[in-house]
């Protein structure tokens, strides 16, 4: 499978309709109407490619670990609620306001605090290969990712992460 993640901001309308899907099916649906752009107003969202794992690794204790609410950063790929019983996929979700904390602490991420966290990872538990090209990779992304949170918390709407495994 692709593994490549997306984030999208969510309206209220749309929150609302991903708060009332009953199973996996429902929100696989729910999923592929945003991604074909299927709903009124603006879209905001963000591709990471494949570096939402590495991202998510630095943000939080190094693992794919989710849902831990242990800080904002933790929060900031993998964590919230999650909306899919199955392990093939994944889709975590923020409500408003933990949009605006993750946002905040993203503002004091740099990259030298990034690849400090980055050269912890394990190397034997990533699919990636490790280094240089691979951190400038995850740091590119990251900034798409953190810019993203800003423009969703200013725009005061929730946040959902999809990734396929």
């Amino acid at each position: 499978m692709a593994c490549r993640g997306m984030f999208f901001a969510l309206t209220q309308e749309q929150e609302a309709a991903l708060m009332a899907t009953s199973d996996d099916s429902d929100v696989r649906e729910f999923v592929e109407e945003l991604e074909m752009g299927d709903w009124d107003g603006e879209p905001l969202d963000c591709e990471t490619d494949k570096a939402w794992d590495a991202i998510h690794r630095c943000l939080s204790d190094g693992t794919l670990g989710c849902g831990r609410r242990l800080s904002p950063l933790d929060m900031a790929v993998l964590g919230g609620g999650h909306h899919h019983e199955g392990d093939d996929y994944i889709v975590a979700h923020l409500r408003v306001e933990e949009v605006a904390q993750v946002a905040a602490a993203l503002s004091d991420v740099d990259q030298v605090w990034m690849r400090r966290r980055y050269d912890r990872i394990d190397a034997t538990e990533y699919q990636g290969v490790l280094g240089d090209e691979d951190f400038d990779y995850t740091w590119y992304w990251f900034t798409q990712v953190r810019d993203f949170y800003f423009e969703a918390a200013e725009a005061k709407r929730a946040v959902i992460f999809t990734v396929d495994q």
